[in-house]
């Protein structure tokens, strides 16, 4: 894997330190997650985070152990960090760190205090929502350490504060548990039980959400590091009637053992394939007894069936997991309704609204099928496939639906966002894009030729899917290609969404990168156009991805900042999409341009934000700062797919 580590003039620096973040999750939904300076900048970040009965519902426990060394001059240091509502921040204990690193993706620091020297390291026991805090004496010594436990329990999206009764502790054998909800385990525990008014999460004031919450202290874990070697470990966990967790130091190993395991099933070529592989493993999960699935990004999103699909290759497939990923198409397979995907059930319900991940999905399958030769799988889920493409020639949800015109895909309802540019503000999308959005279609005719490979290849009459798909393939190259040298956007938009001069319907011509898809899909409906990929390319590519939009369109924004309102106006109108860089990849593939160079960017990033991973999003401007979530399945996924599958 890459080398990941830092020195003393990003440790201590907040603005370098405090803006990398480290991640390591449990397998099952939760995750541990702050940053390398040790300081919390968002509400999500904490050592213990607990997934529910879904990913997406999850909880804040453990927020931190603070460390304070006793030194034998008596002086105490704290090697903490806190922000709080004033302004301050205290302790500083970041400003005492020589050295944060990534070993085998698990973090480890070390505070240096004169010639004491402790180091940290952290794991997650996979399969199980429990983490493991190790301290470990380098040099210097005697000293006594002290960890204070700061704990909260919450929703994960909120926060809590001291206008309600403190936290409920009750004492065990060995620590105590946390309002019957997770338990902490360590040495010495001894009891206090006192607010911490006013933490401040700097990462949520920029985003235009309440910054502040209150901390409970609950309590303290001791111990003395007489020599170099020795350790004072805690441990904290889901409190369930399963048995205790091994202790601490065998947790770490567990951990590391299994990291290297995963890099090494995916066959890496290079470290960044590596770094990339081991990336990938956080986005997979199986919560209880529930079918493995995908987390879209961490620390705020569950499982979307839009970016499971387009994950689905380069989580699954480019990492050796073919057969979790088998069990995953065909759970979700069951799952269809009206010849649908269910796009998400994050908000508390299940919901039927788009009209591209079903698409997806058929691409998945075929991706599956074609990659592994697992014929049996395409047997099995044909008929619902079949089903789907029987949906949307009778009319779905949303007005999806085969326009018997000309075999495209049409869609769009009053207030809805259907495809993957899906924002709203105040309930009204901001990019509707009604009609017959370009990469919906290259999706469509890319499904159709896929299933008709699949229908032959179980000997079934596949007639109506090549004639469907010659029909559609036909007027897509009809109607996409715009005078402006590149394709059109949506065609066929109705004119309450784009008023033009009380027209029917109206042809988006608006430069974005959806239509890389016509050229990219491995049944694509147009052979790839190396003049139309050079325009794209200047206008829209950047280091970390392409724009969504190009810089000279009205209404272009540079920025992905601000409050909900304008964070959403901006997420599809210029702002930076890393996952798009593999359909731009693979378009350049086929048209013989080079693509060499093309992922530098994006592999130096995986050192900048979320580390060892690829964000969400990046500003549409110069110099593309991350924004969105710091790990991101889609954008991790499709790099590693387009870099393994170019060797």
């Amino acid at each position: 894997m890459i080398d990941i580590r830092f020195g003393p003039q990003v440790c201590t620096d907040l603005t370098s330190g405090a803006t990398r973040e480290w991640l390591v999750t449990d397998g099952v939904g939760g995750y541990a997650m702050g940053t390398v300076s040790g300081l919390r900048t968002r509400r999500y970040h904490g050592l213990l985070v607990v997934a529910g009965e879904r990913p997406a519902v999850r909880r804040v426990g453990l927020v931190s152990l603070d460390p304070a060394v006793l030194l034998p001059s008596g002086a105490r240091v704290r090697l903490g960090a806190h922000e709080w509502a004033s302004g301050a921040v205290d302790p500083r204990g970041f400003e005492l760190l020589e050295r944060f690193a990534l070993v085998d993706g698990l973090p480890r620091w070390r505070w240096r205090a004169g010639d004491v020297v402790i180091e940290r390291e952290l794991a997650m026991l996979p399969g199980r929502s429990c983490v493991a805090v190790v301290h470990r004496l380098v040099s210097g010594g005697p000293v006594r350490l002290e960890l204070a436990a700061a704990c909260t329990w919450r929703d994960a999206h909120g926060e809590r504060r001291s206008d309600g009764p403190g936290l409920r502790v009750e004492p065990v054998a060995g620590g105590a548990v946390v309002e019957d909800a997770f338990r902490l385990a360590g040495p010495n525990w001894e009891p206090e039980g006192q607010w911490w008014l006013g933490v401040h999460h700097r990462e949520e004031a920029a985003r235009g959400l309440p910054p502040t919450e209150d901390l409970w202290y609950a309590g303290r874990f001791s111990g003395t590091l007489d020599r170099p070697g020795d350790t004072v470990s805690v441990l904290a966990w889901k409190h369930d009637p399963a048995p205790e967790p091994p202790p601490a130091a065998e947790v770490v190993e567990i951990a590391r053992r299994r990291n290297r395991q995963v890099v090494a099933q995916a066959a890496p070529r290079d470290d960044v394939e590596a770094t990339l592989a081991l990336a990938a493993d956080a986005f997979v999960v199986r919560t209880g007894d529930a079918p493995v699935d995908v987390v879209a990004g961490y620390p705020w999103f569950g499982t979307w069936s839009r970016d499971t699909m387009i994950s689905y290759e380069g989580l699954f497939l480019r990492t050796g997991r073919a057969d979790l990923g088998r069990e995953l198409l065909r759970t979700y397979a069951a799952t269809l309704s009206e010849g649908m995907l269910a796009n998400t059930a994050d908000t508390g319900r299940v919901e039927y609204n788009t009209v591209d991940a079903t698409l997806w999905f058929l691409h998945a399958v075929e991706r599956h099928v074609a990659l592994t030769g697992d014929t049996d799988l395409g047997a099995e889920v044909l008929p619902a496939l079949l089903a789907v493409v029987d949906a949307h020639r009778a009319g779905t949800r949303y007005g999806i639906a085969v326009d018997p015109a000309d075999g495209l895909l049409t869609q769009g309802a009053p207030g809805a966002a259907l495809t993957w540019m899906d924002a709203r503000v105040h309930g009204v999308p901001v990019t509707p894009r009604a009609g017959k959005p370009v990469e919906v279609n290259a999706l469509w005719v890319n499904g159709l030729a896929g299933l008709a490979e699949l229908a032959e290849a179980s000997g079934r009459d596949a007639d109506e899917l090549r004639r469907m798909h010659a029909r559609a393939t036909t007027a897509f190259r009809e109607r996409y290609p715009a005078p402006a040298g590149w394709l059109y956007d949506v065609v066929d938009a109705p004119a309450p969404a784009y008023p033009l001069g009380g027209g029917a319907f109206h042809d988006d011509d608006s430069l974005r990168p959806n239509q890389l898809l016509a050229w990219s899909l491995p049944y694509a409906p147009l052979e790839p156009d190396e003049p139309a990929l050079r325009r794209i390319a200047a206008a829209l590519l950047t280091p970390l991805g392409p724009r969504s939009l190009t810089p000279d369109a009205p209404e272009f924004v540079g920025r992905h900042r601000g409050g909900p309102a304008e964070r959403d106006g901006a997420y599809h109108q210029g702002t930076v999409w890393p996952w798009l860089v593999g359909p731009y990849a693979d378009a350049c593939r086929r048209a013989k341009v080079p693509v060499d160079e093309l992922f530098v960017g994006l592999e130096a990033h995986l050192t900048e934000y979320g580390l060892g991973s690829v964000s969400e999003t990046a500003d549409g401007l110069a110099p593309h700062a991350a924004t969105g979530c710091p790990f991101q399945a889609w954008s991790v996924a499709e790099l590693l797919r387009v870099r393994r599958s170019g060797r």
